[in-house]
């Protein structure tokens, strides 16, 4: 299992996030991401290493090449850490309006 924090690390690099953006799609190749960007294939190689440790990329072989895809429990998991912002933001913002709301006024029939 990943921690959130290689996640995000990883995730802080751009080409990274090119990369990821790139198995929208499905499965690719090294050598298919590498076309796409202005870096070599053994850096593009590199980028990929550091994301499948994060948990966000996995790979399979097929034949002589490898295919890279998004591992989607990876994903979920950082997904999870950062909707906890959300709602601990939203939870405030009820707590503060809870306690700041001007009394509504009842009005006698």
């Amino acid at each position: 299992m990943m921690s959130n924090e290689a996640a995000l690390d990883a995730l802080g690099d751009p080409t990274r996030r090119r990369i990821l953006e790139r198995m929208r799609t499905g499965p690719v190749s090294v050598g298919d991401i590498a076309a796409d960007l202005p870096v070599s294939r053994p850096a593009v190689s590199k980028h990929l290493k550091v994301l499948g440790r994060a948990g966000l990329v996995t790979h399979v072989r097929v034949g002589t090449r490898s295919l890279y895809r998004i591992d989607t429990a990876g994903l979920e998991q950082v997904r999870t850490y950062l909707d906890g912002f959300w709602t601990d933001v939203l939870t405030a913002f009820a707590d503060h309006i809870d306690h700041h709301a001007p009394p509504t006024s009842q009005e006698d029939s």
